[in-house]
């Protein structure tokens, strides 16, 4: 038995969260039962009736298509994965495994037919709604968004992912503060959110300065999580984008850990020059 073990989430810019756990078993594996390691010891030379009566070669059966969908989405082949899910069985999982390999591929409206139809048949799939959000999040549409996020974290109170999601989203809508909120709760709820997720990217924001505030309350978490080149990469982009100033990031304390840092000197030196 070979166990794959991996885990979707935002492979694309939308912070989904999609679990995929596969389990594959090698065709034609041969399983030797040993009750008498002595007699087959001597059977390896000449095999006779009782060495092959322990022996039985075990035939996996082919994997179903939803199966075969979660394997192509863990290769990136989402048309293959769209194809392979629409052989399946539909369930609320599968319509949300269909919406993510639709949004992959841009395909905004029918991944949101696929996301309403997984609630229509749970509406208490907080994956189907956080990915939902995302979705909103991507075409915009905050408000709706922040209505999905909010849900989801409704049932999954846990999930340091929808966290940062809704505190992003807050931050697009103007709401620096809710969202700064969010962002801190994120990380005390999983220290290694950050980590694990990469630099997060759910969509755009909309115009540059909603873009470098979210950069700069971003660059505020990575900071407090002591992920020093992460926040001055994303102080960098927030200075560029409009929203902030050398002056506003030296009187930021969450900044402190980084006064001592060459990168972060040079990039407060080179955004003050006339």
């Amino acid at each position: 038995m070979v166990c794959l073990h991996g885990v979707i989430r935002r492979a694309h810019s939308d912070w989904l969260i999609y679990p995929a756990v596969l389990m594959f078993s090698i065709a034609g594996a041969v399983v030797v039962h040993s009750q008498d390691s002595d007699r087959v010891a001597l059977a390896a030379e000449a095999p006779d009736a009782l060495y092959r009566s322990q022996t039985t070669r075990v035939e996996a059966p082919p994997p179903s298509p939803e199966e075969l969908g979660d394997s192509f989405m863990l290769h990136q082949r989402f048309q293959a994965a769209i194809e392979s899910y629409s052989k399946a069985k539909p369930t609320s999982i599968l319509w949300n495994k269909k919406g993510i390999a639709y949004q992959m591929m841009n395909g905004s409206d029918a991944a949101m037919r696929c996301y309403k139809e997984s609630l229509k048949i749970d509406a208490k799939n907080a994956h189907a709604l956080n990915n939902l959000g995302s979705l909103h999040f991507s075409l915009r549409e905050f408000a709706a968004a922040e209505r999905m996020y909010r849900k989801a974290l409704a049932l999954e109170p846990h999930s340091a992912i929808v966290q940062l999601n809704l505190g992003t989203d807050l931050i697009a809508e103007r709401k620096f503060e809710d969202g700064w909120q969010h962002y801190q709760t994120a990380v005390e709820m999983d220290p290694h959110v950050l980590e694990s997720a990469g630099i997060p990217r759910i969509g755009n924001p909309g115009s540059a300065q909603n873009r470098g505030a979210v950069n700069y309350y971003l660059a505020r978490v990575f900071a407090r999580a002591g992920m020093m080149t992460s926040a001055v990469a994303r102080l960098r982009m927030a200075l560029s984008q409009g929203f902030t100033d050398p002056g506003k990031i030296q009187a930021d304390e969450n900044f402190a850990a980084l006064r001592e840092l060459p990168d972060y000197q040079a990039l407060l030196n080179q955004t003050g020059r006339p």
